[in-house]
C-alpha cells in the first residue's frame, strides 16, 4: 500500500544536516555535563528531537485525489484566505484582476499546486525584500515568482499564481518553465518556512471562498470561470 504522505525531496538536505547537526550536539551534551546535570542534558536532546521532527513534519507531502474541471479554479495552496479584492495587475497583465491571497502559516503544508490546466506563458522571478508575508505589500515587495497559465483553447481563461516569501522564508522552489503544458493538480513548486500565494483571477471569475475561510490545495475551489 502506498504511504497517504512523504516528505518533500527539497527538504532531504535540511533534515539530514539538522539531524546530524543535534545528534552531535546530544554526544557532545552527554560528555559535557556531569552525571548530577543529567535531566539537562536529556531534556536539550528533547528539544533536539523536536527541532528535527518539526522540520520534517513542514516538508510533508500528503498524497491528495483531485477531481479536475476546466472551469473550476482550485486552491493551489493549504492556509487562509486573507484578500480578496479587485485590482489592476500594473506588472504582468495590465488588467483589472481580482486577488485571492492565501496566507501559509508554519503548520501548513507548503508544496503548491497549479489551479489549472493549461499553458504557461510566462514565469518571473523577483528577489525582493522581507515583509511580513501577511502584509499587502509583501505581494509586490517580497521575493516571489510568478507563473502565468492559460487555457490554449480559450484565453479568457486565464491566472497568475504567486508564490510569495514571508519574513523568514527566503527560498521559493518554482518547477514552471514558459511554453510547457501543465495539468490541474500538478506540482507548481515549494515555499520553505513561512509564505503566501496570490492568484490573480479575470475580473469576471465568480468567487466561491470568503475571507478567512480554511482552504486546502487541490481540494477546495477557490472560484469559477465565467
Amino acid at each position: 500500500m502506498n504511504p497517504k504522505i512523504k516528505v518533500h525531496s527539497e527538504g532531504y538536505l535540511i533534515i539530514l544536516i539538522v539531524s546530524l547537526v543535534s545528534l552531535g550536539l546530544c554526544v557532545a551534551y552527554k560528555y559535557c555535563f556531569s552525571p548530577q546535570y543529567s535531566f539537562l542534558s536529556n531534556a536539550l536532546c528533547v528539544v533536539h528531537i523536536a527541532i528535527v521532527a518539526m522540520i520534517i513534519f513542514f516538508f510533508r507531502y500528503p498524497f491528495r485525489w483531485i477531481e479536475k474541471d476546466e472551469n473550476a479554479i482550485f486552491s493551489p495552496a493549504d492556509g487562509k484566505i486573507v484578500i480578496i479584492e479587485e485590482k489592476l495587475d500594473q506588472k504582468y497583465s495590465q488588467q483589472n484582476r481580482i486577488q485571492i491571497s492565501i496566507f501559509m502559516s508554519p503548520m501548513n503544508v507548503h508544496v503548491n499546486f497549479y489551479p489549472m490546466s493549461g499553458e504557461i506563458v510566462m514565469t518571473d522571478y523577483y528577489p525582493g525584500d522581507k515583509i511580513v508575508a501577511w502584509h499587502p505589500k509583501s505581494s509586490d515587495l517580497n521575493e516571489h515568482s510568478a507563473v502565468w497559465i492559460e487555457d490554449k483553447e480559450n484565453k479568457s481563461k486565464s491566472l497568475i499564481v504567486k508564490q510569495i516569501a514571508g519574513a523568514m522564508a527566503r527560498r521559493i522552489v518554482c518547477f514552471a518553465k514558459k511554453g510547457e503544458t501543465v495539468e490541474q493538480g500538478e506540482e507548481l513548486g515549494i515555499i520553505k518556512f513561512g509564505s503566501r500565494v496570490d492568484v490573480l483571477l479575470p475580473a469576471t471569475a465568480r468567487i466561491n471562498v470568503e475571507l478567512g475561510q480554511r482552504v486546502k490545495a487541490k481540494k477546495t475551489i477557490l472560484a469559477y470561470f465565467e
